[in-house]
């Protein structure tokens, strides 16, 4: 019971890690407010939550609209009285275009989705943390924000941006109890790629050091990092980047 008494709302929880993390954490003791576009699947997640013992509402919302941000975080506060966690983890994969293939439209969605959306939650959530005496957020970024070489341009871009905004919410929030930090997953087995139309010479380019990568991934495994960095354990970590990827990055 990690989470005991704690409010926590979930961005892309209708699968893979934003599952993971919204289960492990109603298991922990949290109320969990999952986010995400797809609301049969939030209504299916809700129901095994509550089917467990634990307490979870569904919001059917995107990260790119401002009022369903803001609706989210309401929820939140009306259903709990408060809200402690932000878990910033929808995301968008591009093509694996590189810069000169790129078209506005890719880049657009990409930045919307993996930097502009974690901002909408950073600005709707701090004021609330305030008045709760402090709070967390966890973004799941990725090895992409980190290295050059694991996606296209527009993803690498969206992915160092946002562990930047990261650490400065960390840096300027830090007084008032409030901590940031990020997880860099290597491969892990998701739907982000499904379905996706791949620019092969892209991926090529970008995927070439896949070869060191060991191995792929599971959900629950970047699930139970976001759960010490979410929780009191993790007091004096802030403005940290956490790489979760087997050792892909150590190459």
């Amino acid at each position: 019971m990690r989470l005991k008494d704690k409010v926590a709302l979930v961005t892309g929880a209708s699968s893979g890690m934003g599952l993971e993390i919204a289960r492990l954490f109603a298991g922990e003791g949290a109320s969990v407010v999952v986010v995400a576009r797809r609301k049969d699947r939030l209504t299916a997640l809700v129901d095994q939550i509550t089917a467990s013992g634990g307490k979870a509402v569904a919001v059917a919302g995107d990260v790119t609209r401002e009022e369903d941000v803001r609706s989210a975080v309401r929820t939140a506060v009306t259903t709990y009285g408060r809200l402690d966690i932000v878990i910033n983890n929808a995301g968008l994969m591009d093509r694996m275009d590189p810069a000169a293939d790129l078209d506005d439209d890719i880049w657009n969605a990409v930045i919307d989705v993996n930097l502009t959306g974690p901002m909408r939650f950073f600005r709707a959530a701090i004021p609330e943390m305030e008045k709760a005496g402090g709070g967390a957020f966890v973004t799941v970024a990725s090895v992409g924000g980190i290295c050059g070489g694991r996606a296209g341009a527009a993803y690498t871009a969206s992915k160092h941006g946002v562990v930047g905004l990261a650490k400065n919410v960390a840096y300027a929030y830090a007084r008032k109890g409030i901590r940031s930090n990020v997880i860099a997953p290597g491969g892990v087995s998701t739907e982000i790629l499904t379905g996706k139309d791949l620019n092969e010479e892209g991926a090529k380019i970008y995927m070439a050091g896949t070869a060191t990568n060991l191995r792929t991934g599971e959900p629950m495994e970047v699930a139970r990092l976001a759960l010490f960095l979410a929780s009191d354990e993790a007091s004096l970590v802030n403005g940290a980047v956490v790489t979760a990827d087997a050792g892909w990055t150590a190459y």
